[in-house]
């Protein structure tokens, strides 16, 4: 299981103070607000910051960090990414999962025959679709739904596709 997740996304600075907006990967704010400090991702690189003040901006969060004091140094941060641990990460319902946790589980049939592995989540606008690279090399994607994928289970390593018809 993936220890590290990106839990957010930094936005446009607001105000003149060095606040930037950050964007939620969950949709979920609350673990956002208890950060006291955090890991930026920015063309490759990785530094940890210190968060001196945030607060709620539904849908997003409004952050400020140390040394970082203007709309200028602000400007810097735009579309970095915040890095967490897993127990900085958004607490997960019944149901739910990580979809870092999801990417390369194994693929099976009904019949427990691997016909590919799990790539990606991806929003398709009308639901979500995974993204399975098959056996073969090529890559379909299918409804995020029950009844096309029966079962979800990250501990036990696989993913059951109910029908082989929904990979034509």
């Amino acid at each position: 299981m993936t220890d590290k997740f990106v839990i957010g996304l930094v936005g446009a600075p607001f105000g003149v103070k060095g606040f930037v907006k950050i964007h939620s990967c969950s949709g979920e704010i609350e673990h956002l607000l208890k950060l006291q400090s955090v890991v930026i991702s920015q063309d490759g690189k990785e530094r940890e910051l210190k968060i001196e003040e945030s607060t709620p901006y539904p849908p997003a969060v409004l952050m400020r960090f140390a040394g970082i004091n203007s709309p200028e140094a602000a400007k810097t941060l735009n579309r970095a990414q915040l890095i967490a641990n897993r127990e900085q990460a958004a607490p997960l319902k019944d149901g739910e999962f990580y979809i870092e946790d999801l990417k390369g589980l194994p693929v099976l049939t009904a019949d427990s025959e691997v016909i590919g592995a799990i790539t990606d989540i991806i929003d398709g606008g009308g639901g979500e679709l995974v993204e399975v690279k098959l056996n073969s090399g090529e890559k379909r994607l299918i409804p995020f739904r029950k009844e096309f994928i029966t079962e979800i289970n990250p501990e036990k390593g696989k993913a059951v596709l109910q029908n082989l018809w929904i990979l034509e």
